[in-house]
């Protein structure tokens, strides 16, 4: 498979597939193709169905797959930002934040990771169940923004505002602390919580969440009766 990714601030990744070839999506995000490709639904289990709903994605995964020769597939963001090919193996899964996942290649697997942390989960931003992608194979990622990327040493830790964590690398821990100050976090206007990251690992952070641009918009539209 070879793609490209094109068109940000909405970006879409566009797939070169061989005959044969499958890629798998979440959401239904795909935009166009070419005719040969073959889609199928599946729910894969109540189970799995139940996971994927937990973790933020819909019930059913569509399956595009290439029919008598190589095949062209794309798909699109579903908001500004931008898209992220990740190399996933079974020494390297990755944790996302729910709804993260876009597409990928066959061979990838999506569960949910449950916060070991009960505050990490309640108080984090990132909800206390994120996404977990491992097996093998190329996944498609979405980042609200622009991607930071950092890499953190063993030990090595880095504060994060609510929200802005888009991914690590699951050998990374994350835990929730309060900002110190009763005053600093009533009026410093950053919330009560931090999220921290602590290395070895990769961190993505991403620069516009979604949670924060509802709350800017929101805080500019007309209030009460006209």
């Amino acid at each position: 498979m070879n793609y490209k990714i094109q068109g940000e601030p909405m970006p879409v990744v566009i797939c070169e597939v061989e005959s044969g070839e499958t890629m798998i999506t979440e959401k239904g995000s795909m935009v166009w193709m070419s005719p040969n490709m073959k889609m199928e639904t599946s729910g894969g289990g109540i189970g799995k169905m139940f996971g994927r709903m937990l973790g933020g994605e819909s019930l059913f995964q569509n399956h595009y797959t290439a029919q008598g020769g190589k095949g062209m597939i794309a798909f699109a963001s579903s908001f500004p930002g931008s898209i992220m090919a990740i190399e996933i193996t079974p020494d390297k899964p990755v944790i996302c934040q729910k709804s993260a996942f876009l597409a990928s290649t066959e061979g990838v697997e999506l569960s949910n990771f449950f916060q070991k942390k009960i505050g990490a989960g309640l108080f984090g931003g990132e909800g206390f169940i994120m996404q977990k992608i491992s097996g093998r194979g190329i996944a498609f990622i979405e980042i609200d923004g622009s991607a930071v990327e950092y890499e953190l040493s063993a030990g090595q830790q880095l504060v994060i505002d609510t929200g802005n964590l888009a991914m690590i690398d699951a050998t990374c821990g994350i835990d929730v602390v309060t900002v110190k100050g009763v005053k600093n976090a009533l009026l410093g206007g950053e919330g009560l919580f931090h999220t921290v990251v602590t290395g070895p690992g990769k961190v993505t952070l991403q620069t516009m969440p979604l949670s924060s641009f509802v709350g800017t918009i929101s805080a500019l539209l007309p209030t009460g009766n006209k």
